[in-house]
């Protein structure tokens, strides 16, 4: 007797609809966090800040996001990640490039609708900046 159960990872990508790739990738390599600190766009609304750097129109926009300790207890700090992706998930068309997304302790408290409207449009806002302008 098998211990696994059938699931979203047995079905193929038609059934799931995911076509191949993801429409929002992570960002991951350290290469891409430092170019972030030294030539981002950064934007803060609120107790969210988004760092932006532009990209290959041909590629989806990246995500990181930074919550600190200040925020609350890890399951406090992990739910407000998720909140932020869940927001993320449902932006519209978004720049390609690079965006880390922080947010500070006030985030955690903040309704989802509230988060939302204030995220989308730091979003929009930090896309907008020239290069390498803090505001």
């Amino acid at each position: 007797m098998s211990n696994h159960r059938g699931g979203p990872a047995d079905a193929s990508p038609q059934q799931t609809g995911i076509a191949g790739r993801r429409r929002i990738w992570r960002i991951r390599d350290r290469r891409t966090f430092e170019a972030l600190r030294v030539s981002g766009r950064y934007l803060r609304r609120g107790p969210i800040t988004v760092t932006f750097l532009s990209g290959d129109s041909g590629t989806p926009p990246r995500f990181a996001y930074a919550v600190g300790r200040r925020a609350g207890t890890a399951v406090a700090r992990n739910r407000l990640r998720r909140r932020l992706r869940a927001v993320v998930a449902t932006a519209g068309a978004l720049r390609s490039g690079a965006y880390l997304v922080g947010a500070g302790p006030e985030a955690a408290r903040l309704p989802f609708g509230e988060l939302r409207e204030t995220l989308w449009e730091a979003l929009e806002a930090v896309a907008r900046l020239p290069d390498r302008q803090r505001q």
